[in-house]
C-alpha cells in the first residue's frame, strides 16, 4: 500500500489508547505513523501487568455502552466488543442497602421505570430522582454556572440514600472526583449520554480479557500491517522543531507532524523547545491528579460472588468484581477505591487486610486469600473540578497536536475521552 504523497510523516509519542487511536486513525488513511513508548508494554494508565504469573489489569475498568468510539475503533482492528466485553444491563447493587436495575426498555421509559422501581428509596427519593432527570433535561443537561456535583443535588433535593447509593457513586465512578469537589457540568454530560441515552447507552461493558488485548495489542498489529511502525522501550526526551520538521532525540528521521499523546504530567519536557507554549505547559503544570487502587485478592477457586459486580459502603472500597464470573479466572476478586482518601497512606499489606476483613461481613466464612496484590494508578486521571480549562489537541505550534484523556472535552478522564482525543488530533493532521 503506498502512502499519499504529500511528505508526511507522523511522530506519535505514547503508546496508550490515545496514542494509538491517533496512529489507527491515521493508518487507516494511509498516512505513515512511527509510535513512540518508553515503557515495555502499551496501553498507558490502562495496560495489562502480570501478577503471580497472570496477566492482569492496572485498574479494574469498565466501559459503557455509550463509548461509541472505543467500540468503533475496537471493531476497526479487528477486536470483537461482543467476544472480548461482558455487557451487562445497568444495575447498581449494594447488598440489603439499594439495588436499582436499568430495564430493556425504550428511552426514555428505561430510566423512569430503574428510577421508580428501585429499592432501599423512599417514594418521595424516587419521585425527586424522576423530576430531576426532567428538570436536566428541559435545560439540555446543560448549568449557567458550574459547581460541585453535591451542591446540584443539593439544590435538586438529590439527598439521602438517592446522593449515597445512586449520584454520589456513579460520580466518582465516572470522574473519579468526590461529589464534594467534583464538576457538576461534566457529570451531567455523563448522565446525558450514558444514563438518559438509548437504553444500550447504560450498559455495563466489562472486559472478559486483560486490557491489552482489548485494544492496545490489536491496534498495534493493525498500525504495523499498514506500515507503520510501535518502538517500544523507546523514550523520547526531546523534540524539537527545524526547516526539515519536528526532530526527536529517539529517532534521526525529522516528522512532518507529531502528536504528544502522554500523561499530562509527562509533557512539559517535551514542550521546553517551544517558547510560545509556556502559557500551555502552565495550564498542564496546574492539573491536580486522583488515584486509583485496585486489590487483587486470590481466594479458593471455589469462592465467588453472586453477581459479577457489586457495590460496598461505608468501608474503603466502592465496587468488587468477581473476575472468575468475568473472565474465568476463578476465585479472583478485584476490589476498587476511587479518587484520593485515607487509604493512600496505608502500606499494601495493612490495605488488603482491612478489604479482606471488609469481604468477610459480605461473604461470611470467606478464607483467608493465598495471596493479594494492591496496584495503586497514582495519576489515574486528573481531578475533574468545576471550571476547569482543559487544553485543546491544537497547540499553537503548527503541526504539533495534543492527545489524551485529559483534552478539552465533554467526558472525564476515561477511555472514551483518551480515545476520542486521539482520533481527533489525527483528523487535525489529515485536515492539515
Amino acid at each position: 500500500m503506498e502512502n499519499l504523497d504529500h511528505g508526511v510523516n507522523v511522530a506519535i509519542i505514547g503508546a496508550g489508547w490515545a496514542g494509538l487511536a491517533a496512529a489507527v486513525a491515521l493508518a487507516q488513511a494511509n498516512i505513515r505513523v512511527s509510535v513512540f513508548e518508553a515503557a515495555r508494554q502499551m496501553g498507558g494508565r490502562a495496560r495489562s501487568v502480570e501478577i503471580e504469573g497472570m496477566a492482569l489489569d492496572n485498574g479494574q475498568h469498565v466501559l459503557i455502552g455509550a463509548y461509541s468510539e472505543t467500540l468503533r475503533l475496537m471493531q476497526t482492528v479487528g477486536a470483537d466488543p461482543k467476544q472480548l466485553l461482558a455487557r451487562l444491563p445497568l444495575a447498581i447493587e449494594y447488598p440489603g442497602k439499594f439495588s436499582l436495575r436499568v430495564p430493556r426498555r425504550p428511552a426514555p421509559l428505561h430510566l423512569a421505570e430503574a428510577l421508580l422501581t428501585a429499592s432501599g428509596l423512599s417514594w418521595g427519593e424516587r419521585i425527586a430522582a424522576v423530576r430531576f432527570i426532567k428538570a436536566m433535561r428541559s435545560k439540555a443537561y446543560r448549568i449557567p454556572i458550574d459547581m460541585p456535583v453535591a451542591a446540584l443535588l443539593a439544590q435538586h433535593r438529590q439527598t439521602g440514600a438517592l446522593a449515597r447509593y445512586l449520584w454520589e457513586p456513579l460520580c466518582v465512578s465516572a470522574l473519579n472526583t468526590p461529589a464534594s469537589s467534583a464538576s457538576a457540568q461534566t457529570f451531567l454530560n455523563v448522565v446525558r449520554d450514558g444514563l438518559d441515552g438509548a437504553c444500550e447507552a447504560s450498559d455495563f461493558l466489562i472486559p472478559r480479557a486483560d486490557l491489552g488485548k482489548l485494544f492496545p495489542e490489536p491496534a498495534a498489529a493493525f498500525v504495523r500491517a499498514n506500515a507503520g511502525t510501535v518502538k517500544l522501550g523507546t523514550a523520547v526526551r526531546t523534540l524539537d522543531k527545524t526547516e526539515l520538521g519536528f526532530v526527536l532525540d529517539a529517532d534521526p528521521q525529522p516528522y512532518s507532524h507529531a502528536i504528544l499523546a502522554v500523561g499530562p504530567h509527562q509533557i512539559d519536557t517535551l514542550l521546553d523547545r517551544f517558547e510560545k507554549l509556556a502559557p500551555l505547559r502552565q495550564s498542564v503544570a496546574a492539573l491536580a491528579y486522583e488515584p486509583i487502587y485496585t486489590c487483587y485478592l486470590q481466594y479458593p477457586r471455589d469462592v465467588s460472588m453472586p453477581r459479577p459486580m457489586t457495590g460496598f459502603d461505608g468501608g474503603s472500597i466502592q465496587w468488587l468484581f468477581d473476575r472468575g464470573r468475568l473472565n474465568g479466572t476463578a476465585g479472583l476478586l478485584a476490589a476498587v477505591i476511587s479518587a484520593r482518601g485515607a487509604h493512600q497512606g496505608s502500606s499494601q499489606d495493612l490495605l488488603a487486610n482491612a478489604i479482606h476483613r471488609e469481604l468477610s461481613i459480605f461473604l461470611p466464612g470467606l478464607p483467608a486469600p493465598l495471596w493479594s496484590r494492591v496496584i495503586a494508578e497514582k495519576r489515574a486521571t486528573f481531578s475533574c473540578r468545576p471550571g476547569l480549562v482543559r487544553p485543546a489537541n491544537q497547540t499553537g505550534v503548527e503541526h504539533l497536536y495534543l492527545a489524551g484523556d485529559y483534552t478539552a472535552s465533554d467526558y472525564p478522564a476515561t477511555l472514551e475521552s483518551a480515545v476520542r482525543s486521539g482520533t481527533l488530533a489525527a483528523r487535525l493532521v489529515l485536515q492539515s
